[in-house]
């Protein structure tokens, strides 16, 4: 089946993809999995998945059917690392301190120190991924995470951590809040970098988060780059959610029989509940649009926090812009998909 996974993941990364030729590769890829499921199902519409292997980075939402719908259409798909996680998810919660949303870190600089000869991109925001590749450790400004940060900081009545405030320490000194949004660039290398030597020790090295000051290109624990075995530490016994709003955060080293090493696994072992998590590069603005409406369907209609991205994902789909599954079928929920609390 890798082969029909492959056609499948490389149609959704290219939003020039025909939805004709999109939709064949996706049905393919249905008619090996999903298909021989449903017979099963009945009238079942809500479906758990712990995937194996490279199951773990598509989106089942994004498979078609036979009568050429997307799955989305008719299911609610929540995501798990394994089956412990329902254990997990059945503990009763930690205290909470307030939410805590993080975006548009600014690169050169941190907690006020300003480094000089700046090179931003002026790519308008809409063509912005919110990835990078690290070998050339070139980071362009997402002005679209500061709009998005902000609007949900509003919504949650709190002060975001927006450019120079946006550091690694800061994340680390967090204790068990209810929310932890961050709005950055994400990187998840699944083969060893030239550029990088010292990541190929541990596959937990290969995946992370760029935040404030990176260009600084300080060594030793604070140097910019949340990688996701720093992520393990994090104090998150009581976060309900976890919403990485970057490139490949659901991504990572894939082992046999054990899932993905990545940002996904380290921000579960740190306890958090849910993981809203994405599975390849995705675009500024296209995230900034899903993100703010993802959170006043769960804020304000009290959805699911399952519910709530699928019911995001379908006003997309209905949405010629955003129709295209680049757009709606970028990130995913992992964990507990029931409302938050209060």
């Amino acid at each position: 089946i890798e082969p029909d996974l492959e056609l499948f993941r490389l149609s959704l990364q290219d939003k020039g993809t025909r939805t004709a030729q999109l939709k064949q590769a996706a049905r393919q890829v249905d008619q090996r999995l999903m298909e021989p499921v449903r017979k099963l199902l009945g009238s079942t519409r809500y479906i758990l998945l712990s995937p194996e292997g490279e199951l773990n980075l598509i989106p089942f939402e994004a498979l078609v059917d036979q009568q050429q719908r997307y799955l989305v259409e008719n299911y609610r798909f929540s995501y798990l690392t394994s089956g412990r996680d329902l254990l997990r998810l059945s503990e009763k919660s930690a205290s909470q301190t307030a939410p805590v949303l993080l975006g548009n870190p600014d690169f050169d600089r941190s907690a006020g120190e300003l480094i000089a000869n700046q090179n931003h991109s002026n790519l308008p925001s809409a063509h912005l991924t919110r990835s990078i590749d690290l070998s050339k450790l070139d980071f362009s400004p997402l002005p679209g995470t500061a709009e998005e940060v902000k609007a949900i900081a509003d919504m949650l009545g709190v002060d975001p951590l927006l450019g120079a405030k946006a550091t690694e320490s800061a994340v680390k000194q967090i204790n068990s809040p209810r929310i932890l949004h961050i709005a950055t660039h994400g990187f998840s290398e699944s083969a060893p970098n030239q550029e990088l030597p010292t990541l190929y020790d541990n596959p937990m090295l290969l995946s992370g988060l760029v935040l404030a000051g990176f260009k600084q290109k300080r060594t030793g624990a604070e140097n910019g780059v949340l990688t996701a075995l720093e992520a393990v530490g994090l104090k998150l016994s009581g976060t309900e959610l976890v919403v990485l709003s970057a490139c490949d955060t659901g991504s990572g080293r894939i082992s046999s029989g054990e899932g993905i090493y990545g940002l996904r696994r380290a921000f579960v072992i740190a306890g958090s509940q849910t993981q809203l998590i994405s599975l390849r590069k995705v675009e500024d603005k296209a995230t900034k649009e899903l993100m703010l409406a993802y959170y006043q369907r769960l804020l304000d209609d009290n959805m699911g926090r399952t519910e709530a991205l699928r019911q995001t994902q379908l006003d997309m789909l209905k949405d010629e812009t955003y129709q295209h599954p680049y757009y709606w079928a970028s990130f995913i929920v992992s964990g507990n998909w029931r409302p938050m609390k209060n």
